[in-house]
């Protein structure tokens, strides 16, 4: 690709910082841009709406306020908070990578991408927004509403557009003097897009469309969940019964085990320890 013009990148960064300032979304995690609160939120709103997350954030917040609560916590609580979420192994994740804060960087929340992605459940780009929410770094990373934008923007006759494409035009527009209030505007601004019906991230070589809840073995695997984070311990010979004619039940409970969100012995089943 060529570099784009001066010009190029201050009508770009313009247009973001316009819609971004109208669009301005109010969010506990930009209140307070602690990397716990902005862990705790990226992890949250992996595959879930923020309408969804705000209030399952607050409630989350409100009993595990640090890492050490959330370190000291028994994963039965974790996933009892986490219910209605759904994909319920961030919350392993969440719950995990608290523990290594507290053990492997001494109750210090690493600083740097190379640390932060050692964390389970943190990738590159989930390090990447805790850089720039943070720590205020100039980093790029991408997720589905700065996809949007640039699809929109530079991509608009484009299909398959990979990342690396992406990241050569967001390093180069990057605002390198405000970049958690930049990326909060891209972030609007993209959502704002994509109900627009712009900047489809169908374009994107990455994009995987969600399955559907219904029908799934996600689906069984929630049920199972919930149903022992209320009861705290079940029978295997009860779900056998429940689910006699779904051949949804083996691979959600082998599932589940692989995660180490369950353990089974003997008849009896209940939430990892």
């Amino acid at each position: 690709m060529q570099p784009l013009t001066e010009q190029q990148i201050y009508l770009f960064q313009e247009t973001v910082w316009t819609h971004g300032k109208e669009l301005y979304r109010d969010m506990p995690w930009r209140q307070n841009t602690d990397p716990y609160w902005v862990l705790v939120s990226e992890i949250m709103l992996q595959q879930t709406q923020v309408d969804r997350v705000v209030p399952k954030f607050h409630a989350f917040i409100g009993r595990f306020p640090s890492t050490t609560d959330l370190a000291a916590a028994p994963l039965a609580d974790v996933l009892q908070l986490w219910s209605g979420l759904g994909y319920n192994r961030r919350a392993k994740f969440l719950h995990e990578a608290a523990k290594m804060i507290c053990t492997d960087f001494k109750g210090v929340f690493p600083h740097t991408q190379a640390d932060l992605v050692r964390l389970p459940g943190v990738g590159v780009n989930t390090a990447g927004a805790i850089m720039a929410y943070s720590f205020n770094e100039p980093v790029v990373y991408i997720e589905t509403n700065v996809r949007t934008v640039y699809f929109h923007h530079f991509f608009t006759d484009d299909e398959a557009v990979s990342d690396v494409a992406i990241r050569e035009y967001a390093a180069q527009t990057v605002d390198r003097e405000h970049p958690r209030e930049w990326y909060w505007a891209v972030m609007d601004y993209g959502s704002f897009l994509k109900k627009q019906g712009a900047g489809a991230n169908s374009k994107s070589r990455h994009y995987k469309k969600q399955t559907p809840l219904k029908g799934s073995v996600r689906e069984v695997r929630g049920q199972i969940l919930k149903e022992l984070t209320a009861a705290g311990v079940g029978s295997l010979a009860a779900l056998e019964v429940r689910y006699a004619d779904d051949e949804r039940l083996p691979r959600a409970l082998e599932g589940l085990q692989v995660d180490k969100l369950i353990i089974i012995e003997g008849d009896t089943v209940q939430l990892a320890r």
